[in-house]
């Protein structure tokens, strides 16, 4: 009781409305007791303007995130410098110090304390004058920034090499230089109580369906959360079928990636502090396509793609008709391949489920603490544990050879397409445990609930197999393999596009 009655005797009294107060010491007073209470990266820094009357002034910043000199050199500087009109007060002498004095293009009026709090927490300086119930917000933000390089999750042999950093203003900028455009468009939103992160939403104006963004802008401005701290934040949060282990939002680091899709019609979304934009909608096709197959040759770029979807179905289904054949059809192995695998499995104590299992299980942890450690200990931490493991587990008789091989397979055409790799994971040990109790019979069940499920999945109002499941000539020409682009002449259907016109005219000496 006691503990309560001193802490309310020494809280700051209300200070009733959010508006400045012409007092330039009542202003300070609020902001040290108040909204920038107990910070002590926050830095006031007091000066006089020349003349015969001299105005008090103090900037406001937090220190280690604006530029230093660009404040002493335009703000500083000529405001100590300058000699305001006598007759000059309250508003009039904010506004004409702000239009005549600041040597700044990025400089607005503030009026309220809360706006000085979220203005100064991101890196913009905030001048108040006594006797002016308003502030000057100059933008002086100066942290330290990534250079754009080249993004390591998505490396391309031919191709831009161009990466988004952590800075919203650079990616955005990234992409406006793919698409020079009139028509371009940004949107900006802030999310998070805390954070108050800034998110921008980028489309074609003359492209893009306006219902599309409507929803995009719904649903990321629906969102309730204290912090955003990375663009994964986002994409569970609006994302359709939570519960579904396939992505229905798509993810790149790229910007030649992020404008190709904003140019079929798709909504880009940037998050501040993030490198990796999201597009949607998504659709499975969209996971075995790479930005690479539209650089290369249409015929080169068709067989990368088609390698994509054989390795998918090999780093899935693979174990499960291993295991399938082995224990209920042996019969459908020739006979000389029979006798060999038996004869390597004579001493194995465990079924082949279990050799499965625990395989798998040794080499998702490989996979994991090559991806954890650093990379030049991950690497080798990884190709010697596989090498040493699987021959030291063969040796031991505690898995067979064709075992190795099996699962060996298996990992690596996971690797092919790694935007779906860990939920082939999921995928692969739902196939093991259905055709270890059904066979192949098990083995199709599972299939069939597959495709079930991702026909009945949406992404924000676009079917997930629309391009699987048309008929349409023009939407199935980028799907399993890519024609050539003087064919692609519209946009996809599916994306409701205002202008489906992607060819004007028929181009090459070779084309239709």
């Amino acid at each position: 009781m006691f503990f309560w009655q001193k802490t309310k005797k020494n809280a700051p009294q209300p200070r009733g409305l959010d508006d400045l107060n012409p007092s330039l010491e009542i202003n300070l007073h609020w902001l040290k007791a108040d909204i920038l209470a107990s910070d002590e990266t926050i830095v006031y820094r007091r000066f006089k303007t020349s003349g015969a009357k001299a105005r008090d002034c103090v900037l406001v910043y937090a220190d280690n995130m604006v530029k230093h000199e660009f404040l002493s050199q335009f703000v500083l500087r000529p405001m100590m410098q300058s000699s305001p009109p006598k007759h000059l007060r309250g508003e009039e002498l904010i506004r004409y110090l702000s239009a005549n004095v600041i040597e700044s293009d990025g400089s607005e009026l503030v009026a309220r304390y809360g706006e000085i709090g979220d203005k100064i927490m991101n890196g913009v300086a905030v001048l108040l004058v006594d006797g002016c119930p308003l502030g000057i917000a100059v933008d002086a933000k100066g942290w330290p920034k990534r250079a754009v390089t080249e993004p390591p999750s998505e490396s391309v042999v031919r191709g831009p090499r161009t990466g988004f950093s952590e800075d919203l203003g650079v990616n955005i900028s990234l992409v406006r230089l793919k698409l020079s455009s009139p028509n371009f468009k940004t949107r900006f939103l802030y999310v998070g109580t805390q954070t108050k992160t800034k998110v921008a939403i980028l489309y074609l104006d003359n492209v893009t369906s306006l219902d599309l963004v409507e929803e995009v802008a719904r649903r990321i401005d629906a969102i309730e959360i204290d912090a955003v701290l990375d663009s994964g934040y986002i994409q569970e949060m609006i994302r359709d079928a939570p519960y579904s282990p396939f992505p229905t939002i798509g993810h790149t680091e790229r910007p030649d990636v992020a404008a190709a899709k904003i140019l079929e019609g798709r909504v880009a979304v940037l998050v501040d502090g993030s490198p990796f934009a999201l597009t949607v909608p998504y659709l499975l096709v969209e996971a075995f396509q790479v930005n690479e197959d539209y650089y290369n040759q249409w015929m080169v770029g068709s067989f990368h793609r088609l390698i994509r979807y054989i390795s998918y179905f090999i780093t899935t289904s693979t174990p499960a008709i291993y295991i399938a054949l082995i224990s209920y059809h042996p019969q459908l192995i020739p006979t000389n391949l029979v006798v060999s695998i038996s004869a390597s499995r004579k001493n194995v104590p465990f079924p082949g489920i279990v050799e499965v299992i625990l395989m798998g299980l040794v080499f998702e942890i490989l996979r994991e603490g090559g991806v954890r450690l650093p990379r030049p200990i991950g690497q080798a931490i990884s190709i010697v544990g596989a090498i040493v493991l699987g021959e030291a587990a063969v040796s031991a008789s505690l898995v067979s050879a064709p075992m190795i091989i099996v699962v060996g397979v298996t990992g690596v055409a996971g690797f092919v397409n790694p935007a779906l790799n860990d939920i082939a994971v999921l995928i692969r040990l739902l196939f093991v445990f259905l055709a270890a109790g059904l066979g192949l019979y098990g083995y199709v069940f599972g299939t069939i609930a597959i495709v079930l499920l991702l026909s009945s999945m949406e992404s924000f109002g676009v079917p997930y197999l629309s391009t699987m499941t048309t008929i349409r000539p023009q939407d199935i020409k980028d799907t399993v393999v890519r024609v050539p682009w003087w064919q692609m002449r519209l946009r996809p259907r599916y994306l409701a596009t205002k202008d489906r016109q992607r060819l004007q005219r028929r181009t090459g000496s070779k084309g239709p």
